[in-house]
């Protein structure tokens, strides 16, 4: 096969040279668009389950709510594990499917399954919720909403409640509308609510009980249909109308009558506006603000999300209340993953740089070097074409297989180029009269060294097939290295006996036609210098091997004591430091303590800026305590 293609690209040197250049735009364009993240999604196929149970204790959680919710979750079609938080007030059940199991799929197949359970769930939990799709890495920004002079705003006051309704009205509307977003949970400031308190002196006074106030309070924001009403040919819809519009449609709703006259709900209670329980709290730079947490889809493109969520601040910049700004500095994803991979970017860059030098020494011939170089560009372009196709992004671990056979790509050229150089060289040092057609020689050359680049090549590949056969978290990190380094020899061989030959005929005649072409000074030198150590160590084969064992053993005593890690560290930029205090602890006092934290913090000329949250946020999946 490799031999018909080789004599088809001699055949048509012109169709071969149109297809590079189109391969070569194609991979620079399809390069641009590819989505870039820090390592692949390892994300297994997991469904999230949260039910908010206001006011109840984690034991009562855990029996009345998520033992039934797991034990109707438990043996479902895929599922693998099922595991689960029970907090204060909130029940957390992740149920993890196999890995080969559609998400979608799966979220259908849970959502059927607590329909069984949501019959034995107490009256005090609300209806159990599916948490959106996300990936395990998908916490890509933390944006700060606060005021200019937070400093000296009450966390619990009229400002607080400001801060969290424009986060939830305005700011976290907006930025879930942008394609990649999968969830945003702000956290901090003060839920606003209508409040009622019962006064039980006025409730003795007329009669009344605390169940004869709830049930007029859950019945006063409520519309009734009374169908429709025809009159000479015009239909007419009859409606009650029972809509709350303002705190005084709320004091002046009806408990109940006595004698005829209502009872209205502000002759029993006080009607108020104010800030509900918190159950978290959030700063910036110790003082109180919104932080709004940020989670993309699975396989979205961190750095195109961080540019619409930019350009979607910027929008909203002008919207926010006097004295109220957004802060999109306090933790950004895309600025490590831009960080992370200019790194290995870097690494390749200098690895090319390498190549290129080290084969202009040894060559000692800029057409024979730029022929041998030319592969590497050529095979990663074709990698990329490769990783549209398999839907793979671009991240360390593909850049890094790409790394770490940078320097294999181009044996297949160099072996070709030289041997093809070397057979127009001894045909020019022919009589006129006996020398071949050109193209007849590259031709023979070419199928000369075939076999062996052929079979060189498939021999490495071999080695990283193991990397295919991977499964679970392993295969998901570890397989797009394996593809881009496979991808890439497959690549720099097809280069080697396509786009190489026709290259080569072009330019490989008139390097040899000017003669020259012999060791350069650096290789002739180290064949003197090897020439003169086997001369010293072949009389003395015990002596060398003495030394071998030696070292082999020194290098085997010092494994034990290297150090092991799965990852090399990545540097964030950032730090990630929690507070324990006592279990019981007060919300009013960890957030006393988290910003005396805070403050000392910002004491260090190193730190930029601080950013806290404490407690949990409604229906989060990262619920703790308050201490």
């Amino acid at each position: 096969m490799f031999s018909a293609l080789l004599e088809f690209s001699l055949r048509n040197r012109l169709l071969v040279l149109l297809a590079t250049l189109i391969v070569i735009v194609a991979g620079v364009v399809i390069a641009l668009r590819l989505p870039i993240d820090v390592f692949p999604d390892l994300t297994a196929p997991t469904v999230t389950v949260l039910t908010e149970a206001h006011g109840m204790a984690p034991e009562e959680v855990e029996t009345m709510i998520t033992y039934p919710i797991e034990t109707a979750l438990n043996g479902a079609t895929g599922v693998r594990r099922v595991r689960s938080s029970s907090a204060a007030g909130i029940s957390i059940v992740w149920v993890e499917f196999d890995w080969d199991m559609d998400i979608f799929i799966a979220r259908q197949i849970v959502g059927e399954k607590l329909q069984l359970a949501a019959g034995s769930l107490p009256d005090r939990a609300d209806r159990p919720v599916l948490a959106p799709v996300t990936s395990i890495m998908g916490e890509i920004m933390l944006v700060a909403l606060r005021h200019e002079r937070a400093s000296t705003m009450d966390a619990t006051g009229e400002e607080a409640m400001q801060l969290r309704r424009t986060a939830e009205s305005l700011v976290r509307r907006r930025l879930l509308s942008i394609p990649g977003v999968a969830q945003v949970i702000p956290m901090g400031g003060a839920i606003r609510e209508f409040q009622v308190n019962v006064s039980p002196q006025r409730l003795a006074a007329y009669d009344l009980t605390l169940e004869d106030v709830l049930r007029a309070v859950e019945h006063v924001n409520a519309t009734s249909s009374g169908g429709v009403y025809n009159d000479r040919g015009t239909e007419y819809l009859i409606r009650g109308m029972g809509r709350v519009f303002d705190i005084e449609d709320i004091r002046r709703s009806v408990v109940t009558t006595r004698n005829g006259v209502p009872v209205l709900l502000d002759a029993v209670a006080e009607v108020d506006i104010g800030a509900a329980p918190r159950i978290g709290t959030a700063s910036t730079d110790g003082e109180s603000a919104v932080i709004l947490t940020i989670q993309k889809q699975p396989l979205a493109n961190t750095l195109d999300i961080t540019e619409a969520i930019d350009a979607a601040i910027e929008e909203l910049q002008p919207q926010l209340p006097p004295g109220m700004r957004i802060d999109a500095g306090v933790f950004r994803q895309a600025d490590f993953i831009t960080r992370a991979i200019d790194n290995v970017v870097g690494a390749l860059r200098d690895g090319a740089i390498l190549v290129v030098l080290i084969l202009f020494l040894f060559l000692s011939n800029i057409r024979i070097t730029l022929l041998s170089v030319l592969a590497i560009p050529l095979s990663l372009l074709v990698s990329f074409l490769v990783f549209d196709l398999a839907g793979i992004a671009i991240n360390t671990m593909t850049l890094g297989g790409m790394a770490i056979a940078i320097g294999a790509l181009v044996d297949d050229a160099i072996i070709y180029v030289e041997n093809v150089f070397r057979r127009l060289r001894l045909e020019q040092a022919l009589p006129e009269a006996e020398r071949r057609e050109t193209r007849e020689v590259i031709l023979d050359a070419s199928k000369e060294i075939l076999s062996p680049i052929v079979h060189a090549t498939f021999i490495i590949i071999i080695v990283f097939l193991p990397l295919f056969f991977l499964s679970g978290l392993e295969g998901r990190l570890l397989l797009p290295m394996g593809i881009a380094y496979v991808t890439s020899i497959l690549a720099s061989l097809l280069v080697a006996v396509t786009i190489t030959p026709v290259l080569g005929s072009y330019l490989l005649p008139r390097a040899a036609e000017k003669g020259g072409g012999g060791d350069s000074r650096l290789l002739t030198g180290m064949k003197h210098a090897y020439r003169r150590t086997l001369e010293l160590v072949l009389p003395r084969p015990r002596m060398v091997i003495a030394g071998s064992v030696a070292m082999l053993c020194s290098a085997l005593a010092l494994l034990p004591f290297l150090g092991r890690s799965f990852l090399p560290e990545f540097n964030e930029g950032a730090l990630t430091i929690t507070l324990i205090t006592m279990p019981g602890t007060a919300l009013e006092e960890a957030d006393a303590i988290g910003r005396e934290a805070e403050l000392r913090l910002l004491t260090l000329p190193e730190v930029e800026g601080t950013a806290r949250r404490t407690g949990r946020a409604e229906l989060d999946e990262h619920a703790q305590g308050s201490n």
